[in-house]
């Protein structure tokens, strides 16, 4: 049965690239790296009922799997090539596989990716996803480099996966274009890997938004050793999220929600303009949220300057 699953992966995914020289089918993939270029590799692990909630579409786990993945080198600008799946099911359940594959495929044939390997298991539900990708040396952004005076800009809106997961653990809660835009928005992140490459050489640093936009800024000021002030009317937040929760509770969701899979990226004040031109080409746009200043960590201040606070974002491990 584990092999008959495999193989149902393996035609679901076919995808064919000159790179990938022995693929699915064998003890390991043979690949050859494109010359000039250097190797960005990547790995996620998604459990049921921590990553996303029991009873997510079988399709929707497959994509948001590869798309977490893919968001990590649209962080580091890279262009994406090849993946490992690692699947552990509590059964082996084809209706599961077949609608996990082609919500994998989905997304993977957007980017040309070749799914070369993995294994099945089984056990609780979880999916591992390792994303290997291409960028030429001394091109790939990195969490350090932000320089102080730098701006802060995110791309697209934060805090709607936040606010779709409410929405789904609402029992109840509206069935209506904006509930569906905010439940979307949690299932099928878009990873922003053209932001990304478009960034390479412009962003003094970069980080995608998975653990809330406090958490991961705050990576960038440990690793650049700088600090970060963030204006919270700023904060870019769709009019579905608007529509759907208050001030205090969308700002909240911006701020420290997570699972946005947004890029957060720092630029010398110089070149916002052309960024923001740039990306708002791409269809995602970028938003002038803060800046870098001295110190570390990020404050967030209100339209008065008053400092806020709040929880800094998901922490894997915390009570």
């Amino acid at each position: 049965m584990e092999f008959s699953l495999i193989d149902r992966i393996r035609d679901l995914t076919a995808q064919h690239r000159d790179d990938v020289r022995l693929g699915i089918g064998d003890d390991a993939a043979l690949l050859t790296v494109p010359p000039g270029q250097e190797l960005a590799v990547a790995i996620d692990t998604m459990v049921e009922g921590v990553h996303f909630p029991v009873g997510t579409p079988a399709a929707d786990i497959g994509w948001k799997a590869l798309a977490v993945n893919l968001s990590d080198l649209a962080a580091m600008g890279a262009t994406p090539a090849w993946a490992l799946l690692a699947l552990t099911l509590p059964n082996a359940d084809e209706a599961f596989v077949d609608g996990f594959a082609k919500g994998f495929a989905q997304l993977a044939q957007t980017y040309r990716l070749a799914l070369i390997g993995g294994d099945t298991t089984r056990g609780t539900l979880t999916i591992s996803v390792a994303v290997h990708g291409f960028v030429p040396p001394g091109k790939a952004l990195t969490r350090a480099g932000a320089q102080v005076g730098d701006a802060v800009l995110v791309t697209g809106a934060l805090g709607d996966a936040a606010g779709g997961l409410q929405c789904v653990q609402q029992k109840n809660h509206r069935d209506d274009t904006q509930t569906h835009h905010l439940i979307e928005r949690l299932n099928r992140p878009t990873p922003r890997v053209a932001a990304g490459l478009a960034l390479r050489g412009r962003a003094s640093a970069c980080i995608d938004v998975s653990d809330g936009l406090l958490a991961d800024l705050g990576h960038i000021c440990t690793a650049s050793h700088v600090g970060a002030e963030i204006d919270a009317a700023l904060l870019p937040r769709s009019s579905a999220l608007l529509d759907l929760f208050d001030e205090a509770t969308s700002r909240d969701f911006a701020l420290s929600g997570g699972d946005d899979y947004e890029l957060c990226f720092t630029v010398p004040v110089q070149q916002v303009a052309v960024v923001q031109a740039d990306l708002a080409k791409l269809g995602c746009g970028a938003t002038r949220i803060g800046c870098i200043v001295e110190g570390e960590g990020v404050t967030v201040r209100d339209c008065e300057g008053h400092r806020l606070s709040g929880r800094q974002g998901w922490d894997h491990f915390s009570a």
